[in-house]
């Protein structure tokens, strides 16, 4: 009788949370989606010499609108907290990834300047990631420990750097890269990287923050 009350009692929280998840699946869906159909259109493409503003659009979007709800909608933080931390460590292994930066490179489509610091530093994240998880598998407190912290503020910082190196050095110094420029980022397949990778990367990234914040006090 007393397992029955306590199911019933804890099933709308339980239904509270499935529902947000399915908000957040179908949040990242629509942003994919959306990002593909301005992508055709060449929306992200700027002037030589222009500020990429629809590129940084694309990318802080996202980020606003998950601080935005974590913030203000309870359930959506309640979400954040309590998203396992193996699963949101396991997914930054894909930025090993980056190697393709190192490949694009090679043939000349990508400026070394931006391909190599964006790849090597991907690939670090990427290469270490499996023994992050492994540590929080023998040892979930590791999640509230200073290396844990300092592994996520490294992908940040990794993420932060390549994106200041694409945007900011074509519209500081145009001829900068010579011929070869990072304009392809802003086209598809590639544009997809900055404005729907990158945010997504560093939404885990945030939210491995926060729970290791939670777990530390």
């Amino acid at each position: 009788m007393e397992n029955t009350v306590i199911s019933r009692v804890d099933q709308p929280k339980v239904l509270a949370v499935s529902g947000i998840g399915a908000f957040v699946a179908g949040f990242f869906l629509a942003w994919l989606g959306l990002i593909f159909a301005l992508g055709a259109r060449g929306v992200f493409v700027a002037p030589r010499g222009a500020p990429p503003l629809a590129l940084l659009i694309g990318l802080v979007a996202p980020l606003s609108l998950f601080l935005l709800g974590y913030w203000t909608i309870p359930p959506l933080k309640k979400f954040v907290l309590s998203a396992d931390l193996r699963v949101i460590v396991g997914m930054q292994a894909w930025r090993w990834a980056g190697f393709g930066f190192l490949t694009l490179y090679t043939y000349r489509v990508l400026p070394g300047i931006f391909a190599w610091p964006a790849g090597l530093g991907d690939m670090a994240i990427g290469v270490t990631s499996p023994f992050v998880l492994a540590a929080l598998l023998r040892r979930p407190g590791f999640a509230a420990g200073k290396s844990f912290v300092a592994w996520n503020l490294s992908g940040i910082l990794d993420l932060t750097v390549a994106l200041s190196i694409g945007a900011l050095a074509p519209l500081l110094a145009p001829n900068f890269y010579g011929a070869i420029s990072t304009a392809p980022m802003t086209q598809l397949p590639l544009v997809l990287v900055p404005t729907y990778l990158v945010p997504t990367f560093l939404i885990l990234h945030l939210t491995a923050l926060f729970q290791a914040r939670r777990l530390g006090r």
